[in-house]
């Protein structure tokens, strides 16, 4: 609305003198235009963000807290903003922190650390990464282990016995922990990669990850690639084919959503 209204400023200046009623609208000053002319350039991020998780590709909720901290810290004071600026962005950060709070944020860290693009958490402080670490080696060692046709150990000799610790000083799955940290020294992947297909490939190489990752990365960054199916089924479902079985509209609501895949 702001770029379309700086754009198109003149027109809308020499249409409003064009009406000599009492009741018009005035036109915004020099001064106002430039004020929208600073928000324009503070919202540019936001929109970034609002294409980038509302597009037609597929987006993960491993992007929201990148995302966030991405806005949060394009919103942060600096010295050479004017007063109506500071207000701007300290009303702008205030609300967004608030709406972060209200989402599952232990959910949104965990999908975030089982991102190749964003493993290593730079989008949380660091006093907050070592426990995002401790909660996907705690599930991950909760993971059911693949059936493997592995030959009886041989006997231990009874002095070996006495090595075995007690339960007060075992330590969970050193497996896993070995899983979790091998996965953790992988180079990151591009952002234009998909990470869903980069842990399709290296299901066999962490098989206690592969499900984790399966689990949280499924979940959409938002409600929108299922709002648009809804709409996309409104248009076929109407008055006029209101016989369709649910089966049918199934089939139809997928060639069309692979027709525009396709073009």
């Amino acid at each position: 609305m702001i770029t379309r209204l700086l754009r198109n400023k003149d027109a809308v200046r020499a249409t409003l003198e064009l009406h000599q009623q009492r009741s018009k609208p005035p036109m915004l000053t020099n001064a106002e235009l430039e004020k929208i002319e600073k928000r324009e350039a503070l919202l540019e991020p936001c929109r970034y963000v609002t294409e980038l998780v509302g597009g037609e590709q597929y987006i993960s909720c491993s992007v929201v807290l990148p995302a966030l901290c991405h806005l949060l810290r394009v919103m942060e004071g600096c010295d050479d903003d004017p007063g109506y600026v500071l207000r701007f962005k300290a009303a702008f950060a205030a609300d967004l922190s608030k709406r972060k709070e209200s989402t599952n944020v232990q959910w949104l860290k965990m999908a975030t650390a089982l991102d190749p693009r964003f493993k290593d958490l730079k989008c949380l402080p660091r006093s907050e990464r070592e426990a995002v670490w401790k909660s996907v080696k705690e599930e991950s060692a909760q993971q059911p282990e693949p059936h493997r046709e592995t030959e009886p150990d041989p006997p231990k000799k009874k002095m070996n016995l006495l090595l075995t610790a007690s339960d007060s000083e075992e330590e969970g799955d050193p497996t896993s922990d070995m899983t979790v940290d091998r996965y953790r020294s992988e180079p990151s992947i591009s952002m234009e990669d998909c990470p869903l297909k980069w842990w399709s490939e290296h299901t066999a190489a962490y098989p206690s990850l592969a499900p984790l990752a399966k689990k949280y990365l499924a979940t959409p960054a938002t409600t929108v690639p299922c709002e648009r199916l809804f709409s996309l089924s409104g248009h076929i479902v109407q008055k006029k084919r209101a016989a369709l079985s649910a089966d049918n509209v199934t089939r139809l609501v997928c060639v069309s959503n692979w027709l525009k895949e396709k073009k």
